[in-house]
C-alpha cells in the first residue's frame, strides 16, 4: 500500500504535500519514510481528521495514540514523529501552511544507550564458527558482511557480485547506503574468501541467495542467523540482523578503535549515534580516574 492511497480522493492539495514531501527522500529512506507518513495520514482518517487542518492538540493524540494504545518503544514514536514533523516543515515551507501543528509537541525522551546489546567477544566467535561450519556458503557471508564489515542488511541483502573490485590495490565492496550513499569498503582476507565462496563461479547476480537461488531479504536474514544460534556451541540471544552492526561498533570499541574511526567504518552521519551502540561506555574498568591516577603514579 502507498500513500496515495489512504489519501481522500479529491483532496488534489494535500497529495501534492505528500509528494512534495516525500521527493525529499530517495532509496530505503524514501520506502521507511513513507511507511511513517501512510500511519499517521490513515490514523487522521480514521478519526475524520484533515492532516492540512489538524491542530497542536490533535497532533498530541496521536502521540498519546502511539504510545498508550499502539504501545510503541519511545525511540520508534519519536522517529514516527520526526516524519510528521518534518511534513508539516514542507507543507509551511511551501505555503500550503502558514504554521505547523507539529510545533511544540512534545515527543518521549530517547534513551542515550542503545537497548539493543551486541553480542560478546566470545558469543560473537561462536557465531562465526557456526555460520563457517556451516554447509550453507551464504551463512557464513551473511555474518562477515553483518559482523564483520558493519553492513546494514538492506546493504548486505542488495550487494551484488558485480560490486565485488580493487580499489588501488586492496579488494573492496561497493555499497549503496542510506540515501542512495555509495561507500567503498575494504575487505579483510577472511572476508573476501567467505564473499569468494557465496559467490563460487557466478559472474553477475547477489552475492547472498536463498535456497530458491534467488536474492535473499532481511526475513531469509533473520531465519538463517536464528538456525545458527541455534546450532551454537554458546548460548546465544534471539538474533536478528541488527544484531550484528551493533558487534561490530561496540566490538570495534571495547578492543581501543577511537571513536572517530568506529564512526567512519560505520558510516554515521553523527558521533552521538556510534556513542549509543557502546554497551561498555559505563564499564568502570574503562572509566577516566585509572588513566589519570597511572599518569600521576609518581606522585601519589
Amino acid at each position: 500500500m502507498t500513500t496515495s492511497e489512504v489519501l481522500p480522493d479529491g483532496d488534489v492539495v494535500l497529495r501534492l504535500a505528500c509528494s512534495a514531501y516525500l521527493a525529499r527522500f530517495t532509496g530505503t529512506s524514501r520506502l521507511h519514510t513513507e511507511s511513517d507518513l501512510r500511519i499517521y495520514l490513515t490514523w487522521c482518517g480514521e478519526h475524520q481528521l484533515a492532516p492540512l487542518g489538524m491542530a497542536r492538540a490533535d497532533v498530541e493524540r496521536y502521540v498519546r495514540w502511539m504510545q498508550e494504545i499502539r504501545g510503541f518503544k519511545p525511540s520508534t514514536v519519536s522517529r514516527r514523529m520526526a516524519v510528521v514533523t518534518g511534513f508539516y516543515r514542507t507543507c509551511v515551507i511551501d505555503s500550503v501552511l502558514e504554521h505547523s501543528p507539529a510545533d511544540y509537541v512534545r515527543r518521549p525522551v530517547v534513551a542515550n544507550e542503545s537497548p539493543t546489546l551486541g553480542l560478546s567477544h566470545l558469543q560473537f566467535e561462536a557465531l562465526l564458527t557456526a555460520a563457517r561450519d556451516s554447509t550453507n556458503p551464504f551463512d557464513f557471508a551473511l555474518v562477515a558482511m553483518l559482523g564483520l564489515l558493519g553492513l546494514r542488511i538492506f546493504e548486505a541483502c542488495g550487494s551484488s557480485v558485480t560490486d565485488i573490485g580493487e580499489e588501488h590495490g586492496p579488494r573492496v565492496l561497493r555499497v549503496v547506503g542510506k540515501g542512495a550513499k555509495v561507500a567503498l569498503v575494504p575487505l579483510p582476507p577472511a572476508v573476501g574468501r567467505a564473499l569468494d565462496r557465496a559467490v563460487d563461479d557466478r559472474t553477475t547476480g547477489a552475492i547472498l541467495l536463498n535456497r530458491r537461488a534467488h536474492r535473499m531479504d532481511r526475513h531469509c536474514a533473520t531465519r538463517r542467523l536464528r538456525r545458527l544460534a541455534g546450532v551454537s556451541v554458546v548460548r546465544l540471544p534471539r538474533m536478528h540482523p541488527h544484531m550484528l552492526r551493533h558487534t561490530f561498533v561496540t566490538t570495534m570499541l571495547d578492543a581501543g578503535v577511537d571513536l572517530r574511526d568506529v564512526q567512519i567504518a560505520a558510516r554515521h552521519a553523527d558521533p552521538r549515534t556510534t556513542v549509543r551502540y557502546d554497551r561498555a561506555r559505563t564499564n568502570l574498568d574503562r572509566h577516566p580516574n585509572y588513566i589519570l591516577a597511572a599518569y600521576m603514579a609518581s606522585g601519589t
